[in-house]
């Protein structure tokens, strides 16, 4: 892809102190600046409006405050519909270098992948600034990540610096993914479901006087009960509709040979401690042996899905269809259904 057309998304809520400075540290490479002002208390889009003089910024207001994947999938669709190649989105709060977007897009560019994110556990150097607390709750998000979209081999799922090709971005359904902070995390796996190649680009974050307004305790149950319905449905889907193969066999014996071995062993652990008897040492091998088969299959099964990943890019296939070839005839790509209808109840339009 030679020069292609880059749009940035920065997604504004209570960064009214740092957005100025994140705008002027964007490169010429970047072609459409998409400020989203989502319902912020500190009127951030007025703000940039009054005092941004850089031609290529936009502001967007959310009349509702829909959360940073709600403001994100604002400005994405905006960025399709105006003929972006690549769209990057930047927070606003500074803790992203505009500078690396270069690097970022990077293998987009190069016709390699379909979504690169950022991450920051590549050099030691980098991960000295980020605070201990953080650093825990990524590794233990990131584990979590890789089982639930299949992306084994990323890591840092919730570093908001990402790029995308606006092909694939178009294929999404900005419906199905979530609005709050599992935003990125849903992406990647709805990806996964569209067998999009994604990578990872070592970046460093700046850790300064900004304050998250993500609330690890408010958080941690939906979080998990997302990556707990997201597993389910991809485990589901990929091995028993999409494709049988013999991963699935596998999963499926496993699963029944660890239950039966597991169900075994508590009635005769039971049985024991109700009669006094001890469990003759012929019970306990038959009780056992099915346990350890289950464990063998099912982690036959988990390397198989490590190793199932696709190598050729989406954004490809998608270049070379008509479809594609014709883009500029098909209309704009939907808002968030919520900002519809709120647009609609208030008479608004996006600016």
């Amino acid at each position: 892809m030679s020069d292609p057309c880059i749009a940035v998304v920065i997604p504004c809520y209570r960064v009214k102190e740092f957005v100025l400075r994140v705008i002027s540290e964007i490169g010429p490479e970047v072609r459409f600046i998409y400020a989203v002002d989502d319902a912020c208390p500190e009127q951030s889009g007025k703000f940039i409006q009054q005092n941004c003089s850089d031609p290529r910024v936009r502001v967007l207001f959310n009349p509702v405050n829909l959360g940073v994947g709600g403001a994100t999938k604002h400005g994405m669709a905006e960025a399709i519909a105006d003929g972006a190649d690549i769209i990057v989105k930047v927070d606003g709060d500074g803790q992203m270098d505009p500078k690396e977007i270069p690097k970022l897009v990077s293998p987009i560019e190069r016709g390699v992948a379909d979504y690169a994110k950022g991450n920051r556990f590549f050099s030691w150097g980098h991960l000295r600034s980020m605070p201990n607390v953080r650093m825990f709750g990524n590794s233990v998000l990131s584990f979590m990540t890789k089982a639930t979209t299949g992306y084994w081999h990323v890591m840092d799922p919730t570093n908001g610096f990402v790029a995308i090709h606006a092909s694939v971005g178009a294929q999404l359904n900005p419906q199905a993914i979530d609005n709050g902070y599992f935003f990125e995390t849903d992406l990647l796996f709805q990806l996964r479901f569209l067998g999009a190649v994604v990578i990872d680009v070592p970046t460093q974050a700046t850790y300064g006087d900004e304050k998250s307004n993500l609330r690890i305790l408010k958080v941690i149950g939906p979080f998990v009960r997302k990556h707990s319905k997201n597993l389910f449905r991809r485990f589901v889907y990929e091995y028993y509709i999409r494709d049988f193969s013999l991963a699935s066999l596998q999963f499926f014996l496993g699963a029944i040979a660890f239950g039966t071995g597991m169900g075994l062993s508590l009635y005769h652990w039971l049985h024991g401690l109700s009669t006094g008897v001890p469990t003759e040492f012929g019970l306990i091998v038959l009780s056992v042996m099915p346990i350890f088969v289950g464990i063998e299959f099912l982690l036959a099964a988990i390397n198989y899905d490590i190793q199932n990943r696709r190598t050729y890019p989406l954004h490809l296939l998608i270049e070379s269809s008509a479809a594609y070839k014709n883009r500029n005839k098909v209309s704009k790509p939907a808002l968030p259904e919520q900002l519809q209808v709120e647009m609609k109840k208030r008479g608004n339009s996006t600016r």
